[in-house]
C-alpha cells in the first residue's frame, strides 16, 4: 500500500479530520506542499496554488480511499481544503 509511510489513519473510521490528514499526506508527498499549509481554510488555487489539473490528480490519488465511481463535476465550485473534504466525506461514510 503506497500510503503505509505517511500519517497512520484506520481507513475504516474516515472522519472529516482523517480525510484531512489524507489530503495533507497527499499534497504532502505528491506535490510538495507543506503540510503546515494544508488546512481546511486553505484555498486550492490562491494558498496552495493547485491548478484545475492538480485539483483532478488529488481526487485520483483519494480514489483509493472513496468507493465506487467519483464525479470530477462535483468537485468544480470546491475552492477550499473544507470543501473537498465535506465533498469527500459522505461517499467514504458510505463505503
Amino acid at each position: 500500500m503506497p500510503w503505509q509511510h505517511l500519517s497512520k489513519v484506520n481507513e475504516d473510521d474516515m472522519t472529516k479530520e482523517n480525510i484531512l490528514i489524507k489530503i495533507q499526506d497527499i499534497l504532502a508527498d505528491q506535490f510538495e506542499i507543506e503540510r503546515d499549509s494544508v488546512t481546511m481554510q486553505a484555498k486550492l488555487y490562491d494558498d496552495l496554488e493547485l491548478d484545475s489539473i492538480d485539483a483532478v490528480d488529488l481526487l485520483v490519488k483519494m480514489k483509493e480511499f472513496i468507493p465506487g465511481k467519483v464525479d470530477p463535476e462535483m468537485f468544480k465550485k470546491a475552492r477550499t481544503i473544507e470543501d473537498v473534504v465535506e465533498l469527500l466525506h459522505p461517499m467514504v461514510q458510505n463505503s
